[in-house]
């Protein structure tokens, strides 16, 4: 279904609202479907699906991975390029453009970040689990702001904005240890490659260059180089992400001359629906005017729309299904009691509570923040424990983070766990907060 192109900053966010609202519902029923199955009399099949091995070739070229790599190294390479593009639009225009607006949420998710990898590492200082600190770093904003829609109108926008900006920081910061921490070899001369295509596409883009085939191979040549690089492919995405300009590439005196122009063309003729099948001019007049409006669009808004849906409701939820799936048996309690359980769901459940919530209070004592308006410090602790809610970005860094099968079980285990209870104590606690806000 097409949508209408937003008339205002304010449209864009309800947008961004809503469609992670209806990704954290699709994303939420494959995260189940995925611990049935991995439980039930049928969980070899599951498992056995999730290595399935599928071969690309081109020419004497052949790459094979599993299904579950496909998903994690490939397709997640689009979910990083609309987060690259989330992060740009803030950065350069949104929520995290000037300083005074960026100061509460990139100090909130700071203190996120810092006070839950310390909280793993008391846990697991030294042992098997240590290289997985990492884990209970980011908040899932999809289900964070899918909880946070369960409130309805009672909940102020500055909340949902204070909780959109600081996922959207952690995440910047989550890929930084993805792409300095969990990288284990970097080899630089596909490294150097990598530059060289990403320099390339660059030029194109820059020189509004509209042939599909030409992007599908460099952007194709950016992931192979990368991946070969031994730096994670997905932040191929990211990079990529920072090269779409996110202004329109005409000003708005240029869309106006250009489409009047077009407009008086097509009025000084007789235009009918007849006409344009026999009149080439006619056609070629309604081209440009095409053109113009597509040069008016920003294109990394434009990008952002195009591929979120995909994204949400179709990569995510089947990243969710591939990897979140943990076969418990007898082994439940064991696993519950693992210390990187342990670390993870305390460090999203109280790390991200404590961290938020303080580096929030010290950003605003300090007289460099203020809390948006509307909002108050009952809905910010909710907010922080929300933002415990750890889903997608944990699980990708516990697979990057351990080799060992008994580890990555344990992660996941602890993801689900903690996430389960932020969600449902920042619900709870939120709803309190905002009971005196007429629905």
């Amino acid at each position: 279904m097409s949508r209408r192109l937003p008339a205002s900053p304010g449209y864009v966010f309800d947008w961004f609202i809503h469609s992670e609202v209806a990704g954290s519902v699709v994303l939420l029923a494959s995260t189940i479907a995925a611990m049935l199955w991995a439980n039930s009399p049928w969980a070899d099949s599951y498992f056995h699906l999730n290595h399935v091995e599928i071969a690309i070739s081109v020419g004497p070229r052949t790459l094979t991975l599993s299904l579950q790599h496909w998903v994690n190294d490939g397709l997640m390479v689009v979910f990083f390029f609309v987060v690259g593009l989330e992060i740009k639009r803030e950065l350069l225009v949104g929520h995290l453009s000037s300083v005074r607006r960026a100061t509460l949420p990139v100090a909130a998710a700071a203190g996120g970040m810092v006070f839950p990898a310390v909280i793993y590492v008391l846990f697991n200082a030294g042992g098997p689990g240590a290289h997985g600190w990492g884990i209970p770093m980011a908040t899932d904003i999809a289900f964070a702001l899918g909880i946070l829609a369960l409130l309805g109108r009672r909940v102020p926008i500055g909340l949902k904005v204070f909780l959109t900006a600081l996922a959207i920081a952690d995440d910047l910061g989550a890929v930084l240890v993805i792409a300095l921490v969990y990288t284990a070899e970097v080899r630089w001369l596909p490294l150097a490659a990598a530059f060289i295509c990403l320099l390339l596409l660059a030029a194109v883009i820059r020189a509004g260059l509209r042939q599909p085939l030409v992007f599908a191979v460099l952007v194709a040549a950016v992931w192979l180089t990368v991946f070969a690089s031994g730096i994670h492919a997905t932040v191929a995405g990211i990079l990529m992400a920072m090269l779409v300009p996110v202004q329109p590439r005409l000003s708005p005196a240029e869309f106006f001359a250009r489409t009047s122009e077009g407009l008086e063309t097509l009025r000084a003729v007789e235009l009918t629906r007849d006409s344009l099948l026999a009149d080439g001019a006619q056609l070629d007049t309604l081209a440009r005017l095409g053109d113009v409006v597509s040069e008016m669009r920003p294109p990394g808004l434009a990008l952002e729309r195009f591929l979120h849906p995909l994204q949400a409701l179709f990569i995510l939820p089947l990243f969710g299904f591939v990897n979140a799936g943990v076969s418990l048996g007898d082994r439940a309690l064991e696993t519950l009691t693992h210390p990187v359980t342990a670390g993870i769901v305390a460090g999203l459940a109280l790390g991200k509570l404590a961290g938020v919530s303080l580096a929030s209070w010290l950003a605003v004592l300090s007289g460099r923040a203020q809390l948006p308006d509307g909002v108050t410090w009952a809905q910010i602790f909710g907010a922080s424990l929300l933002a415990g809610v750890g889903f997608t970005m944990s699980l990708f860094v516990g697979e990057l983070a351990f080799e060992e099968e008994g580890l990555r079980d344990a992660a996941k285990l602890g993801i689900l766990v903690a996430s389960l209870a932020a969600g449902a104590c920042g619900y709870l606690a939120l709803r309190a907060a905002v009971a005196s806000r007429p629905s």
